[in-house]
């Protein structure tokens, strides 16, 4: 079966591919049809297997000829180490038109290509925040995937995620890659740091991190809210000759935290294309 109503694949079903899954069952007036959905892992996790059992998905250790047959959508959420080595041998069985969306970190389209001749191919970039909703995808597609359908398959397959973007040239990806893919971790670190020192100062360790995921969190929010961007509203907080602004001249003297920041993602940027490289 080909076309738009063949079957979603979920080829590894970790906690970002059965995040997604979960979105696609949310019941909704695009909910995909359970029946149209199969997991393939061959070590399905707790959370998947559930989701599985209570929504009637069909779960596979493998993606069999026969199976892969009736693939109209293709979603390889696989470790990016073993992506070549699971896609080869469904090059014989997968439709030509099949759409194959990669949330494989670092995977590059070239791979997907060698892999799976000729198939309409997107790379997406998620990032963790999509498990609960609140994160943002940015895609890049090959040739075959550069039309306004193919795009708006990939969307809907990747929106419970959160917001899709697109890059025209598959270079920036690794820059994204840097920013938004490892940027969580970036926040988070800040967040430790803030409890650290709110516990240096002599706050109880539960209220210092209490204090800092909350700030941290709330502040995000506050972004997202439509209030003003970054600049505006770190202006809106500090007073001149204030508390806030004693801070910022600490975290921002010589090159501070931007020249930081900076550093962490050019190294994050120049990894990511190391890591590509290899593919």
């Amino acid at each position: 079966m080909t076309g738009h109503t063949g079957l979603i694949a979920l080829l590894g079903a970790g906690r970002m591919g059965a995040a997604l899954a979960a979105g696609w069952l949310k019941a909704s007036r695009n909910r995909v049809d359970p029946a149209r959905i199969v997991f393939i892992d061959p070590r399905l996790s707790e959370a998947a297997r559930a989701l599985a059992e209570a929504n009637g998905v069909r779960c596979e250790a493998a993606l069999t000829p026969a199976l892969a047959g009736e693939v109209s959508d293709l979603v390889v959420a696989v470790k990016p180490a073993i992506v070549s080595k699971v896609l080869a041998p469904l090059n014989d069985s997968l439709p030509a038109d099949a759409l194959v969306v990669s949330i494989a970190a670092g995977v590059p389209l070239r791979t997907l290509g060698r892999a799976l001749p000729g198939r309409p191919a997107v790379r997406a970039m998620p990032n963790t925040p999509g498990a609960i909703g609140k994160g943002v995808s940015v895609c890049v597609a090959n040739e075959a995937a550069d039309g306004a359908d193919q795009r708006a398959r990939a969307e809907r397959l990747l929106k419970p995620a959160g917001p899709v973007e697109w890059v025209e040239d598959e270079r920036l990806m690794d820059v994204v890659t840097a920013v938004s893919g490892s940027g969580p971790a970036y926040v988070f670190l800040f967040c430790e740091a803030l409890a650290a020192a709110a516990e240096a100062e002599g706050l109880p360790r539960e209220l210092a991190k209490t204090l800092a995921v909350r700030t941290v969190a709330g502040s995000g929010a506050l972004l997202t809210s439509g209030q003003g961007d970054a600049s505006e509203l770190r202006r809106m907080v500090t007073s001149p000759g204030g508390t806030t602004q004693a801070g910022l001249d600490a975290l921002m003297g010589g090159s501070g935290l931007p020249g930081l920041v900076r550093n962490a993602v050019a190294a994050a940027a120049r990894r990511s294309r190391q890591l590509g490289s290899d593919s």
